[in-house]
């Protein structure tokens, strides 16, 4: 395994556990309605807006939360990874020349969260494993966010795999490879 991936390893093993929260603040109808937008889904906006303007409550998308990267502005685009990922989002690679990739997300639903609710998400790296596959050497980060409301209440668990590679492949590693 490279240098890299064996750092990436060791940092991820000493976090392993640890959960970050974050305020998401209170959910809005409007942030529904620009999430809706992006996926063209003009009668979710339709719906949620007249529900607004009648005083009902508006339950967000089914998977707005796990579809919200962020609940900051986010980092200037000079402070993006190469691989175009913000560092809070790159859990243990801080400063190493890797890639990273998603590999998949599973997600479960609880209550569903509505304009008007704060919401809190906990963050976690919950496993780390090195691979090797047929391009080669990588290492495995299983990642868990729970949104919860104020009251505790469990509105989404959002499990994610991120693989990590070395951001310089080892051409000794290929086959028939020459430098």
């Amino acid at each position: 395994m490279s240098a890299v991936l064996q750092e990436v390893l060791a940092r991820a093993r000493t976090l392993i556990g640890q959960w970050e929260s974050e305020d998401c603040g209170v959910l809005a109808v409007k942030d529904f309605c620009r999430y809706a937008a992006a996926l063209d889904d003009l009668d979710y906006i339709r719906t949620a807006r007249a529900q607004e303007a009648a005083g009902e409550p508006v339950v967000a998308p089914a998977l707005f939360l796990a579809g919200t990267m962020s609940w900051e502005d986010g980092p200037a685009e000079d402070e993006l990874r190469p691989d175009g990922l913000a560092a809070r989002e790159s859990p243990c690679t801080d400063g190493l020349p890797v890639r990273q990739v998603h590999g998949g997300q599973s997600v479960r639903l609880g209550r569903s969260p509505v304009a008007g609710m704060p919401v809190t998400a906990a963050r976690s790296l919950v496993s780390a494993d090195h691979r090797h596959g047929r391009s080669g050497e990588f290492v495995l980060l299983g990642v868990t966010t729970r949104f919860t409301s104020r009251d505790g209440a469990e509105l989404m668990t959002v499990d994610e795999t991120v693989i990590v590679l070395d951001g310089v492949p080892d051409v000794t590693d290929q086959k028939g490879a020459g430098v």
